[in-house]
């Protein structure tokens, strides 16, 4: 069985871009373009993981991080965040929402499967590392 990821950027191309990357990889892909779409998606089924663009209008990854790793349901959902915003604040930033992983754009499909693989694989202890 493949394993799901909520991928959520409010750019079209790259939402494309990355679920083809995905793919490669082996995941299943389900796509939402802002944070409130994610929130509908995750109210139909939960992922296996989340990959939340920093920047998006409306709601943004930061604040989406939060709002998931304050209700039980979400706390434990790895969480990896992909931006643009590669400042050593915006990185410290997203960990302290509670994401597992920050990735910076642009990106390989050889290191976005990687990181994929092991915050799937990786204990719940092992959270905030980048």
């Amino acid at each position: 069985m493949k394993n799901s990821i909520l991928l959520v950027d409010d750019e079209p191309n790259l939402r494309e871009l990355l679920r083809h990357m995905l793919e490669i990889g082996g995941f299943e892909v389900i796509e939402a373009e802002d944070g409130f779409d994610a929130l509908d998606k995750l109210a139909e089924n939960t992922p296996d993981m989340m990959i939340l663009d920093v920047m998006m209008p409306n709601l943004d990854g930061v604040s989406l991080c939060k709002q998931l790793r304050a209700t039980a349901r979400f706390a434990t959902l790895p969480i990896v965040m992909l931006s643009g915003k590669t400042q050593y604040h915006a990185v410290q930033e997203g960990l302290a929402a509670g994401a597992n992983r920050y990735l910076c754009k642009p990106i390989t499909v050889n290191e976005l499967i990687q990181t994929v693989r092991e915050v799937l694989s990786a204990p719940a202890a092992l959270s905030g590392s980048r």
